[in-house]
């Protein structure tokens, strides 16, 4: 994460260079870092907690903003089989104080090369002295410190359920990483964890949230609530199985995101593939997870149980080609749950869609300039009665899968008009 010239920059702390590099390399496994921001308010100390992000990720007004990513240890004494921190692994070991933590954010803070911090670790000694040690940085950063920008921590299976009731308190937003999709899985691959140690924490915390909100308590109890990981590729579990688990997860425990991180193998063990798995399967299963949270899909409907989702086709056109008997519909009469379903249309799309026929009858021409993706959406919809797409299902799938095709991909720029795929790309339009 921080290259030599950082380091001979950075003096001010008391960590050391070396402890700083492991730390932070060790770190980078972690996806699940990103933030939608936080309620907090800053009560006339340093930073500022309002739509954080995560490193090299952007806000929704456009900043680029920057977290902190560092573990307090890596030295673990679990036997995680996928893990760079493993116990069995021969890599450098290296633990930081709280204070050691503290005096780094604050001046990195100061140096303007982060906005907050995503604070995770490896299981140092044991459960509960981890999540203690955890507890006390965010407590230390917020009390002593007087620190108020965005706060992440990751939480430590079968540590006592009080430490994170405290460090919720503290915290903006804290996970407890899934890993792995099944039980089974977790047995084989990580043997000192198990799903009631990821699950029951998360649920406490989403029960102790709620009664904090209806009591109005004062103070904060993780204003932007929790995420969770599962690494993709490592087990044999496939997709339509872990889409039903994320459903479950948003469901039973009110998650805000659910993030999958392509498997890379960064150790060797027999009872791990050989090889990195695919990002395409990665980035279709971010693609589903958008249909189930903003566009009224389930889990069933995208995938069956034992099946995985197309490399070849994003999760909405693969739907809709399943159910060619549904379209096409009329975009001047179907109601919002079904313009959301038809490919090509995004969420913002459909409100303006929504919000223009109210006063005139819409037509393809009318589409283009709400950034409607008529590639794909000219297959399932009518306009005014006017229908300019293939009916035929296996040359749908063909027009389709070759508009996905690198060759149709676009450099993006602010400067020159965009085409229909870089606005899809733009806008996340499925």
């Amino acid at each position: 994460m921080f290259d030599k010239q950082v380091f001979g920059v950075y003096n001010g702390g008391m960590i050391s260079e070396e402890k700083l590099h492991i730390l932070t390399e060790c770190a980078k496994y972690d996806v699940s870092c990103s933030s939608s921001g936080s309620a907090r308010k800053n009560a006339g100390g340093m930073g500022n907690g309002y739509i954080a992000g995560c490193c090299h990720s952007f806000t929704p007004d456009g900043r680029c903003i920057s977290l902190l990513k560092i573990l307090l240890s890596n030295d673990c004494v679990f036997d995680c089989k996928y893990c760079m921190s493993r116990r069995a692994s021969d890599v450098p070991r290296a633990t930081a104080t709280p204070d050691e933590i503290c005096e780094l954010v604050v001046d990195f803070y100061k140096r303007n090369y982060i906005e907050g911090l995503f604070l995770s670790s490896a299981v140092h000694v044991s459960p509960n002295h981890t999540m203690e040690q955890l507890l006390l940085t965010v407590k230390k950063l917020r009390t002593e410190y007087n620190f108020h920008g965005y706060i992440h921590v990751k939480g430590i299976p079968k540590a006592d359920p009080m430490y994170a009731f405290e460090a919720a308190k503290y915290a903006d937003r804290m996970s407890y990483n899934i890993e792995l999709p099944s039980e089974k899985s977790l047995k084989l691959l990580a043997p000192q964890k198990s799903r009631e140690s990821l699950l029951v924490p998360m649920r406490a915390l989403a029960k102790e949230k709620q009664i904090f909100k209806e009591e109005k308590r004062k103070g904060y109890f993780l204003p932007a609530g929790q995420t969770t990981q599962m690494i993709v590729g490592a087990s044999p579990e496939p997709d339509g199985q872990i889409l039903r688990l994320s459903q479950s997860l948003y469901r039973a425990n009110g998650l805000k995101r659910v993030y999958f991180s392509s498997y890379t193998p960064v150790v060797q063990d027999s009872l791990l593939p050989s090889v990195p798995a695919a990002a395409i399967r990665e980035h279709r299963l971010y693609q589903a997870d958008w249909l189930l949270r903003f566009y009224g899909f389930s889990a069933e409907e995208i995938a069956d149980e034992g099946e995985n989702l197309s490399l070849e086709l994003d999760p909405k056109c693969a739907w809709a080609l399943k159910n060619m008997h549904l379209f096409p519909v009329e975009v001047n009469r179907a109601p919002l749950e079904v313009l959301l379903r038809v490919p090509g249309i995004g969420a913002r799309s459909a409100y303006k869609i929504m919000q223009a026929r109210r006063y005139t009858n819409l037509t393809f021409e009318d589409l283009k300039k709400m950034r409607v993706v008529l590639k794909r959406a000219r297959h399932f919809l009518t306009a005014g009665g006017k229908f300019y797409g293939e009916n035929r299902q296996e040359a749908v799938r063909g027009l389709l899968v070759a508009a996905e095709k690198p060759a149709t991909a676009v450099q993006l720029s602010i400067f020159t008009g965009m085409t229909e795929a870089a606005q899809s790309a733009l806008y996340g339009e499925l």
